[in-house]
């Protein structure tokens, strides 16, 4: 502790900048916690893995600068508004998220973050009374920031709903949440309205830019559904809407021969080096297959975002194996994760010798426990196959028994999610 009266502007000043220096060296800690707490307690902000992203970037990048502010004694007047923050009202405003929550957001988060310093500053070894200043000095700067950042952000948040509303093509928009909203549809009426042959067979496909593809270019995605038309062979006119700047959806009108061979071009379209991510449902029939494919491309993305799988496979599909059970299970991988522990031990580990196990040991469970399926389809020497299966099994710690489709969904989920489940 610094020598010196309490009440010296200096020494309260130097002791916040301690208290900000070990909170730092716990950013991620208080960011993960206060992003768990605005997800839980605003519905709005939850449900999309790219903006749960987003708003983690966002919190960081608001704690970041306000501990800055402490530390260095920066006016917040003088500040920068973080990049993230201003990112992200835009992308609430484009998806019509009240500003209400965005508000709301802000208040939570600064109680959370005043709740990080009091905590703090009561493990430190400050003096009460010197403490109580500290506090007050570190609340009084965060009322002043939180107070400024809002107005930012509030403002960067009207000005993109307004020319969001003006630019899109809102009434094709509306009509088409509407449809997915579900109850009754006039098909005839709804099909010239949207300008899209509602009693067909659909493939729903949702398109975005990954946020950590720099080249990524929003203008992209609306050609791209058109491009994935042609090359699955659509019989009619795709459908395209803009969710916000970075993600669109998609609908492409399938005849029953094209709808067969859709899973194959998609997967040829997954060899491309470039363009927009894809997620893709099944090829369903009438309004029904309209929104259920929407919902199974939904649930692709999500997989593929929440696995962090945008720079290794640019489509998803819903028919790929272990899809569905994934996005089932894929909403606490906290607790998908201990879970996996449990099942397969030192199995769960980043290493790339255990994943080769787990790859092999996967197909081998799902080809019905035989290693010449399981060889064919890794394109592996019989041999091969089975010492990994045992060797994967001894990394496990204990034989495969009653628990075999226990084991085969934690590989499953390890396949689909990597690194965010495993140790």
């Amino acid at each position: 502790m610094a020598d010196g009266s309490p009440d010296d502007d200096a020494v309260v000043a130097e002791n916040a900048a301690l208290i900000v220096g070990r909170l730092a060296a716990k950013l991620d800690e208080v960011t993960r916690s206060i992003q768990q707490l605005l997800v839980a307690k605003i519905a709005e902000l939850g449900g999309d893995p790219q903006l749960t992203q987003l708003l983690r970037d966002t919190v960081s990048g608001n704690v970041d600068t306000f501990f800055s502010a402490i530390r260095h004694r920066i006016p917040v007047t003088q500040v920068e508004p973080p990049t993230a923050a201003l990112e992200y009202a835009r992308r609430l405003a484009q998806r019509e998220v009240s500003a209400d929550a965005l508000v709301r957001a802000y208040r939570l988060g600064h109680r959370a973050a005043l709740e990080a310093i009091l905590n703090e500053i009561r493990t430190s070894n400050i003096e009460p009374r010197l403490s109580l200043n500290v506090f007050d000095r570190m609340a009084r700067t965060s009322f002043d920031y939180i107070d400024w950042i809002s107005q930012r952000v509030i403002a960067t948040y009207q000005e993109e709903r307004e020319r969001w509303v003006e630019s899109r093509n809102s009434l094709r928009t509306l009509q088409v949440r509407e449809i997915l909203a579900g109850g009754n549809v006039d098909i005839d009426a709804m099909t010239t309205a949207i300008r899209y042959p509602l009693r067909g067979i659909h493939l729903a496909v949702v398109v975005w830019c990954p946020e950590t593809d720099d080249g990524a270019d929003p203008a992209s995605l609306e050609p791209s559904v058109r491009k994935l038309a042609e090359s699955i062979g659509a019989q009619d006119n795709s459908l395209f809407i803009s969710v916000d700047g970075v993600t669109g959806w998609g609908w492409i009108s399938l005849s029953a021969a094209s709808a067969v061979k859709s899973a194959t071009g998609l997967r040829k379209v997954a060899k491309a080096t470039s363009g927009p991510c894809i997620a893709a449902g099944n090829p369903l029939s009438g309004v029904d297959g309209f929104r259920r494919s929407h919902r199974q491309a939904q649930d692709a993305r999500n997989v593929a975002i929440t696995a962090g799988a945008g720079a290794r496979r640019r489509v998803t599909l819903a028919s790929d194996p272990g899809l569905s059970v994934a996005a089932l299970l894929g909403s606490d991988l906290d607790a998908a994760s201990a879970w996996i522990g449990d099942m397969l031990g030192p199995l769960a580990s980043q290493a790339d010798s255990d994943e080769r196990l787990r790859e092999t040991l996967l197909v081998y469970l799902r080809t019905g426990s035989s290693y010449t399926a399981a060889a064919e389809e890794l394109h592996l020497h019989f041999n091969s196959v089975k010492y990994r299966v045992q060797r994967a099994i001894e990394r496990r710690g204990r034989p495969i028994g009653d628990d075999r489709s226990d084991v085969e969904v934690a590989l499953l989920l390890c396949h689909w999610f990597g690194t965010a489940v495993l140790d």
